[in-house]
């Protein structure tokens, strides 16, 4: 095959019909659910069940189970919430700024990475609320008119927070609510059941597929991915400002924004490959989701970490520049100090090993993929941990140095925060269409044309 043919080659099989499709989607939201799916639920549900016992045990007694101290006042939890919400970042890129390129094979895989980001800022929600102590007193965050003229402090980042991670959620799922909409009918067509066709009926909103419908959601889509957009860069932007606007050596950086934002997208893209390669397999959704769908990730993946991996190269060179000798010795430390294992592991997972993606045969090798993503994902959640502690344990005075050591209950609440995250995109993937139906639909190549099998 040329190289023009392998760029005009359509991105699904040619021979797949509209009601191949529809079949092949909507069939594990229609059969019972495999054994398999039952398992990995029960494992989810158990891990969510430690982060709600931890839940407990801290609006209980209070933060003091968890190992925070004198001066790293931030730990594990803040790390949680950034690298969630970096998490989420690639469902708004893929369906929004990849919609307004045109880039139609975001067809395939926007559905689920949607999903991704509505479980992934879930999570990271629930972070900022348990840090400030009195979780039942968290709604003081919001501006709102009382007796006493109390008013937030506009110049907070944690207010700046608020606004910020709110507008995203709302933004996305709206987004993704609106993209399901078509597909939600296309069920309610098929269900079998009258309890099946009232609960998909109810979602699609009484849609019947006119030309006033497609205009209207058509409309509606783009206005959505208008919006979504400079969520992509604002969102992240602010979060950073959560560090960027103290003047602790080692977070007070112009750099941060972009930094941030590229390392979102990094991540973002990570985890939307490993979710997306066991979803494939498991509902044989290989000829939706190609290899090819997988490889345009990879290729995106690779570009980011080179960002990243320049932000991290910046970063010790305007430290150097700067002949600032507190964040001269922030960075030393941070390459040689007690936490120096889990920063060049961090560079190990962000910066050296997606390389690999340089070669094809890696790019399209599905288990190289699945073991690099997870590592990725492994190292954007130490590069959190790394730029959190290791700016706070040893800051200007050497009289207020200490050292950060997580407690069981910091463990316990990071593995209930996937295990929620995991037990919603299982949910998901249950009870929805995890590809968009009507999107892979416009690029079929001949939407009434042969079966599968046929001649």
């Amino acid at each position: 095959m040329s190289a023009v043919e392998e760029k005009t080659a359509p991105l699904i099989n040619p021979q797949i019909s509209m009601g191949d499709v529809t079949a092949d989607i909507s069939r594990p939201t229609e059969r019972k659910p495999s054994k398999l799916w039952i398992g990995v639920l029960f494992l989810s549900s158990a891990a969510l069940s430690i982060g709600v016992y931890v839940v407990y045990n801290l609006l209980r007694t209070g933060l003091g189970i968890a190992g925070w101290n004198h001066p790293v006042m931030w730990g594990i939890f803040i790390t949680n919430f950034v690298f969630w919400i970096g998490i989420g970042h690639a469902g708004t890129l893929i369906s929004a700024i990849l919609f307004l390129l045109r880039q139609r094979w975001r067809t395939s895989i926007n559905r689920s990475a949607e999903a991704m980001t509505i479980f992934a800022v879930i999570c990271a929600g629930l972070f900022p609320v348990l840090h400030v102590g009195r979780a039942w007193l968290a709604y003081w965050l919001i501006p709102y008119p009382n007796e006493r003229l109390l008013w937030v402090n506009f110049r907070s980042p944690l207010v700046w927070d608020v606004f910020a991670v709110s507008t995203y959620f709302t933004i996305s799922l709206l987004f993704w609510f609106q993209g399901l909409i078509p597909d939600f009918a296309t069920l309610r067509d098929q269900a079998k059941t009258k309890l099946r066709k009232k609960i998909y009926g109810l979602l699609s909103l009484g849609w019947i597929g006119s030309v006033r419908d497609w205009n209207h959601y058509e409309k509606a889509y783009l206005l959505f991915a208008g919006l979504a957009t400079p969520l992509v860069l604002s969102v992240h932007s602010i979060v950073s400002f959560d560090f960027a606007v103290s003047l602790l050596p080692g977070w007070h950086s112009t750099i941060f924004p972009p930094y941030f934002v590229a390392g979102a997208i990094f991540s973002g893209f990570a985890m939307v490959v490993t979710l997306t390669i066991p979803l494939r397999k498991f509902f044989k959704l290989e000829e939706y989701i190609t290899v090819n769908h997988l490889e345009l990730m990879n290729k995106i993946i690779l570009v980011t970490s080179m960002m990243v991996g320049y932000a991290y190269l910046v970063e010790f060179f305007i430290a150097w520049y700067s002949e600032n000798p507190f964040e001269r010795f922030t960075f030393w430390n941070r390459a040689t100090g007690p936490y120096a294992p889990l920063f060049w592991m961090m560079f190990l997972c962000n910066v050296v090993i997606p390389h690999l993606f340089w070669f094809k045969k890696f790019r399209r090798s599905i288990p190289v993929m699945f073991g690099v993503t997870i590592l990725v994902n492994v190292g954007m959640w130490l590069e959190r941990f790394v730029i959190i502690v290791t700016s706070l344990h040893r800051d200007f005075l050497p009289s207020a140095w200490g050292q950060y050591t997580p407690t069981k209950f910091d463990y316990g609440i990071t593995l209930g925060a996937f295990g929620l995250f995991f037990t919603l995109f299982l949910l998901f993937a249950r009870f929805f269409p995890t590809v968009s139906l009507a999107e892979v639909k416009s690029v079929l190549v001949d939407p009434s044309g042969k079966k599968k099998g046929g001649a």
